[in-house]
């Protein structure tokens, strides 16, 4: 797989680079959102059919923040898988669905290497989430609620876990 991972935090950048790589993958690695949106449009103009396998965002990073750079992605190739890296999963989410009109993966940090792997390496997740999507528009129309909201998230867990363990 090809891996767009954008972190300010070096070490974990390495770590997550080193661990990817062991396993066969491509990964280009970016420091703030702002480069990583300048990679990302860079691989697009070489090759729009098959930009990144996956795109990993830390959600708060400076210059631009995960989810910013998330819809720069996003409004090039709208099929992009987006997995985001947060402490704050709940708001994460609740943003992803009222600015990205969508939901996008979560890695709730701290994280093991072997969830990375194990959330990169299983597609089997993106398209549950997809499924998922069918109904964002609809909440964002409801304007949702906090109940709701976890809801979402209590489904996007179940999936991930299902899938990791």
């Amino acid at each position: 797989m090809k891996i767009l991972i954008a972190d300010d935090e070096p070490d974990l950048l390495s770590q997550y680079s080193t661990v990817l790589t062991d396993r066969n993958h491509t990964v280009v690695t970016t420091s703030d959102g702002q480069s990583c949106v300048a990679k990302y449009e860079e691989e697009f103009a070489r090759s729009p059919d098959h930009v990144f396998d996956a795109v990993v965002l830390d959600y708060s990073m400076p210059k631009m923040n995960g989810l910013d750079a998330a819809k720069k992605i996003l409004e090039m190739n709208k099929s992009q898988r987006i997995i985001f890296a947060s402490a704050y999963v709940q708001e994460t989410l609740i943003d992803s669905i009222q600015n990205l009109k969508q939901i996008v993966e979560l890695l709730q940090k701290p994280f093991s290497l072997q969830d990375l792997i194990d959330t990169i390496e299983d597609k089997t997740i993106y398209d549950e989430l997809a499924k998922l999507n069918v109904n964002i528009q609809n909440l964002r129309d409801l304007n949702p609620t906090h109940a709701q909201i976890r809801d979402y998230l209590e489904a996007l867990r179940k999936i991930q876990k299902a899938k990791t363990f």
